[in-house]
């Protein structure tokens, strides 16, 4: 091991879902001052997807319908971890969203973005990328999220 490097202490967060242990991650992690909220997903804190999308018999998606409902409870689970660590979505100043749909997913974050950040521009840099598919074949969207407590600002 080249030098020495002093370990930085890590809290986690996590709601004890049963894909926590079966992929092995931490919902959330604050070291040094920053949270990374791992994913948000929508599921309550039993594990069960809230508003999934209906699919066809390959497995896909038929209807994107859900999206604003997906992205709601995403935004709520990821307040609920930020608030283990004193944190809220005021202080988050990076998000990223992964669509499955574009277009349903862009109209729906406006609204739900204004409303989870009570402002109708909130200050977070945003990145929103469509990808093919999700964890689970039900979901439409997943948002991460980076938060600095008493450095972000949504208003």
């Amino acid at each position: 091991m080249m030098g020495s490097s002093k370990a930085r202490e890590r809290r986690v967060a996590n709601f004890g879902v049963p894909w926590e242990d079966a992929y092995g991650y931490a919902q959330a992690v604050e070291v040094d001052g920053v949270i990374y909220v791992s994913g948000q997903v929508s599921h309550d804190r039993d594990g069960t997807l809230i508003a999934p999308a209906p699919l066809n018999e390959a497995g896909r998606p038929t209807s994107y319908s859900n999206t604003e409902a997906q992205l709601r409870r995403s935004y709520e689970n990821a307040a609920s971890l930020l608030g283990e660590f004193g944190a809220t979505l005021d202080d988050v100043v990076e998000e990223t969203l992964f669509v499955i749909d574009i277009e349903a997913a862009f109209a729906a974050a406006g609204k739900v973005r204004k409303v989870m950040y009570a402002s109708d521009k909130p200050r977070v840099a945003s990145n929103l990328i469509g990808v093919s598919r999700l964890a689970f074949p039900e979901l439409l969207v997943e948002v991460a999220f980076r938060a600095i407590p008493g450095r972000g600002g949504a208003a």
